[in-house]
């Protein structure tokens, strides 16, 4: 369990941050006639921000060879 957290740590970190930053967009910059989907709602704006963070930071992950070639060889 431990060692799945650490792999993932930059993806856990990109949820924490866009999270932090779509309640800041709802807050600062929301939708003032209520009509829009994203920021009408500070939990539509957080979920929102946590999910493009995630994407975002997961650009940054990289896999080593070694572990590619272990992870293969266990489906086999």
């Amino acid at each position: 369990m431990k060692n799945w957290l650490l792999k993932n740590k930059l993806g856990f970190a990109g949820i924490i941050i866009g999270g932090l930053l779509g309640y800041a967009y709802y807050h600062f910059i929301s939708c003032s006639s209520g009509t829009c989907a994203i920021t009408s709602k500070p939990l539509n704006s957080s979920v929102y921000g946590m999910l493009m963070g995630y994407l975002s930071f997961s650009l940054f992950e990289t896999k080593k060879k070694n572990e590619d070639k272990t992870e293969s060889q266990n489906f086999q």
